[in-house]
């Protein structure tokens, strides 16, 4: 396709694609995890990977490996209910880490291959996007949580903070990780509850805590499962917002804007969450009575991809900030049809929201797919570059000792220090 060709939501224009050549990259990682510790550990994975694997393959054999264990999930745990072999839930720790590893050596694997681009970017958080359901569904199934509302919870609440910090890097050109983030000890965390549900089998996290710990006084039958939902609501509310609110602040009060057009911004997350509640917490609906949880799940993975994918794009072209995708349209639809009976009118029956839900996840695969091939080949076309592949020449002489062809450098920051390098890092420039 042509950059001028149209998409269901506009043409990716000329001026637009030309913006590509102005972006920089810059971030700040504060993690003492990631920097004292697993930086050497990745620094040292990259070196396995041969120089003609191109960074955002690197960054889909991940996202493969988290696809690989949705499969074990739906093959031996499709209830989620936490009844699958022990194996089962270390491979899903396994593809986790398998999926933070290679999310964190891409872009070194740019660097190292001189194949830097604003693509790497897109790709990069566009497949973390996808992943925010899904990795969280694998999740639910070794807590046991079934297809409940804090299984619900649970699956979906990690598309919460990626949007935050996906707004926040469209407002202040850097992408913020904190001294505790998902991207890192968040992943960690999901790992061992896997390992530990494996180990001791999900029924772990209903155990009362003080069979683990004692003081049965004060702790009485009180549950990991009943501080669970508390523990993510408040540090989403209590730590990620508030911070990445604070920072949208400070780059905004540096260029003279006011905040509040920046918070009007939030539109689209508050329809998505909206919409989620009034549907799951109808009376009238039966997704999670009848075990849909994992299908939402599937579908809502392109939908709300396509909604921060298009909040990165608009950051790496330097557009206006997209407040509307269609893919919010049906989610929006099937809120209100299960909440008819409220009006008077007649509600969904379970058949028909099935075949609604599954509608919506083919829509929501189709015109996300199409929109990725889109983008993709636009960005590639004006730049000259391939997204999967590196030339045969180009690994070529990087095998026989040449020194890789950078772009130009990009900002990192670590903890208050400034730093210039070619390439990216956690969030590659590939």
């Amino acid at each position: 396709m042509s950059p001028n060709s149209s998409t269901l939501e506009g043409p990716l224009s000329e001026d637009a694609l030309a913006n590509l050549k102005l972006y920089k990259y810059s971030s700040v990682d504060k993690s003492f995890t990631s920097r004292y510790v697993l930086k050497h550990y990745w620094n040292a994975c990259v070196e396995f990977l041969p120089l003609w694997l191109a960074p955002n393959m690197v960054t889909l054999l991940g996202f493969f490996c988290i696809l690989s264990n949705v499969i074990l999930m739906l093959i031996y745990d499709p209830g989620l209910t936490g009844l699958a072999p022990s194996w089962v839930y270390y491979s899903y720790a396994l593809g986790i880490w398998a999926y933070s590893t290679m999310d964190n050596i891409d872009g070194k694997q740019a660097r190292r291959t001189g194949t830097s681009s604003p693509l790497g970017e897109l790709f990069d958080h566009g497949i973390d996007s996808l992943n925010c359901t899904l990795a969280s569904l694998l999740e639910t199934s070794a807590m046991g949580l079934g297809s409940t509302r804090l299984g619900a919870l649970t699956a979906l609440i990690p598309t919460l903070p990626m949007f935050f910090s996906t707004w926040e890097t469209y407002h202040t050109h850097t992408l913020f990780l904190g001294y505790f983030n998902g991207p890192t000890e968040g992943l960690i965390i999901a790992a061992l509850i896997m390992i530990l549900s494996g180990y001791y089998g999900p029924t772990l996290w209903t155990s009362p805590l003080s069979t683990l710990v004692g003081n049965e006084q004060l702790l009485g039958k009180t549950s990991f499962l009943d501080l669970w939902a508390p523990i993510l609501l408040l540090g989403l509310c209590l730590a990620h917002i508030p911070d990445c609110v604070n920072n949208v602040y400070k780059a905004r009060k540096g260029r003279n804007q006011p905040l509040t057009p920046a918070l009007l911004e939030w539109a689209p997350i508050f329809i998505f969450t909206a919409s989620l509640c009034a549907w799951l917490g109808s009376p009238y609906s039966h997704l999670l009575k009848d075990n849909h949880l994992s299908l939402l799940c599937f579908t809502l993975s392109p939908a709300f991809g396509r909604m921060t994918t298009k909040i990165i794009l608009a950051h790496l072209t330097r557009q206006d900030f997209p407040m509307w995708t269609v893919m919010l349209a049906p989610l929006l639809i099937g809120s209100i049809l299960v909440n008819l009976p409220y009006i008077g009118l007649s509600g969904l029956s379970a058949s028909a929201e099935l075949w609604y839900l599954r509608g919506y996840f083919a829509f929501a695969t189709i015109v996300y797919a199409r929109w990725a091939v889109y983008v993709c080949n636009s960005i590639c076309n004006y730049l000259g570059i391939n997204c999967l592949t590196i030339p045969e020449d180009k690994w070529q002489a990087l095998k026989a000792g040449a020194p890789p062809n950078q772009r130009p450098e990009v900002t990192r920051l670590v903890s208050g220090s400034i730093k210039l390098q070619k390439g990216g890092a956690n969030g590659k420039f590939a």
